[in-house]
C-alpha cells in the first residue's frame, strides 16, 4: 500500500511539470519579442552614439586640463607667495644691516664705558627709527590701566602712588605692526590696598 502512494504522488508531480501546448504558446505569446529596426534606423542609432563617445571624450580631456591649468596655477601662487616672503625679509633685513655694523664697530672701539653707552644709545635709536619706518610702534604701559589685550602681566607690586590695576614696571616693551599686536609688554600690575579696600 505505502508503494502505492508514492506511485501516485510521483505521477502527480509528473502531471504538474508537463505543461501542456497551449500553455507553453501562452507563455511565449508573453515574453515580449524584440523590436525590429531598420537597417537605416541601426545605422542612425549607432552614428548618434559615436557622437555622444566623442563629446565625452572632449569633456573628459577638457577636465584633465582643467585640472592641470588648475595645479599648475596653485603651484605658480605658492612659487610667488615663497617668493614674495623672501624678498620682503630681504627688504628688512637690509634695513638693519647698518644697525649690525654699528654694533661691530662698538665691540670693537676702545673708548671709555661712557662713549660706550652713547654709542649703544645711537644704535637703539637708529634701530626705533627703523621700526618707526615700517609701522611698528612700542605698547604704552608704564602708568597705563592694565589691558590684558596689550600688556601680559608678570606679577603685581603694592603701589599706594599708583592707581589700582595700573601697569607699575614695563619690564619688556611690547610692539604693534600698525593694529596688528606683535607681542604684548611684559608688566608688573600695581596693587593699591588703600583702592581696593575702599
Amino acid at each position: 500500500m505505502p508503494e502505492q502512494e508514492t506511485e501516485l504522488a510521483a505521477e502527480a508531480a509528473a502531471q504538474q511539470n508537463e505543461a501542456s501546448p497551449s500553455e507553453e504558446a501562452a507563455a511565449q505569446s508573453a515574453a515580449p519579442e524584440p523590436a525590429e529596426v531598420s537597417r537605416e534606423e541601426f545605422d542612425r542609432l549607432k552614428a548618434a552614439n559615436q557622437l555622444v563617445k566623442e563629446e565625452r571624450d572632449q569633456l573628459l580631456d577638457r577636465l584633465a586640463r582643467l585640472q592641470a591649468e588648475f595645479e599648475n596655477a596653485r603651484k605658480r601662487a605658492e612659487r610667488e607667495r615663497l617668493e614674495f616672503r623672501e624678498y620682503a625679509t630681504g627688504s628688512v633685513v637690509e634695513q638693519f644691516l647698518p644697525v649690525l655694523d654699528n654694533f661691530e664697530l662698538a665691540l670693537k672701539s676702545a673708548g671709555t664705558a661712557e662713549q660706550l653707552r652713547s654709542g649703544v644709545e645711537l644704535i637703539v635709536k637708529q634701530m626705533e627709527d627703523i621700526l618707526r619706518q615700517m609701522q611698528v610702534h612700542p605698547i604704552p604701559a608704564l602708568g597705563e590701566a592694565f589691558d590684558p589685550r596689550q600688556h601680559e602681566a608678570l606679577g603685581s607690586v603694592e603701589r599706594e602712588d599708583l592707581p589700582d590695576q595700573h601697569v607699575a614696571e614695563e619690564i619688556r616693551r611690547g610692539y604693534k605692526l600698525r593694529d596688528r599686536l606683535l607681542r604684548p609688554a611684559l608688566v608688573r600690575v600695581a596693587s593699591n590696598p588703600k583702592q581696593t579696600n575702599e
